[in-house]
């Protein structure tokens, strides 16, 4: 898909896109190119977002697939999309710090709600989100999003998911109705 008005290519990962995934990764959450766009999690998370194995897993996925979204023929964003049933689950949400505020978001978020229900018949799209980034969930809660106040814990001592800066970390579910 090809979107005029934003100048966005919307296609799955391939393995090729394996290193420079894990580099729009890491940009975007990790470390003080990170704290370019809005999206950091630098203070709260030390060590690595993803891996290159973490990546290919969802690219190999066979209930799922990674969106991979370019701009003049550059990776600029991507997310996770993986089919669960009668829902749909939204992860690995990363955009260019250099890029982020200027709406890609939300073209890409609508772009991965219809891919999941034109696709996979899904009537809502989950994520999980760090409790701790008020920011962010305000972001997904303009785009609908809902606070279910359901917590699963932080993966603390699994230094794949990072090295944690503070000791409240746990991930709340968010769900949206995909209509």
């Amino acid at each position: 898909m090809d979107t005029a008005a934003t100048g966005l290519t919307f296609r799955d990962a391939a393995d090729a896109d394996v290193d420079e995934l894990v580099a729009l990764i890491e940009s975007a959450y990790r470390g003080d190119t990170s704290r370019v766009g809005w999206t950091t999690e630098a203070d709260i998370l030390q060590g690595q977002r993803t891996d290159p194995e973490g990546v290919l897993a969802v690219i190999k996925s066979p209930d799922g697939r990674l969106l991979t979204v370019e701009r003049e023929g550059r990776i600029v964003a991507c997310c996770q999309l993986e089919h669960r049933g009668d829902h749909a689950y939204f992860g690995m949400f990363a955009v260019s710090p250099r890029l982020q505020g200027a709406g890609l978001g939300k073209v890409i978020i609508a772009e991965a709600e219809r891919l999941a229900r034109e696709t996979w018949g899904a009537t809502e799209m989950h994520m999980t989100v760090i409790s701790v980034r008020e920011d962010l969930i305000a972001w997904y809660e303009r785009r609908g999003y809902r606070r279910t106040g359901r917590t699963t814990p932080f993966p603390y001592g699994d230094e794949r998911f990072g090295i944690p800066q503070r000791d409240d970390l746990k991930f709340e579910l968010l769900v949206k109705e995909l209509a």
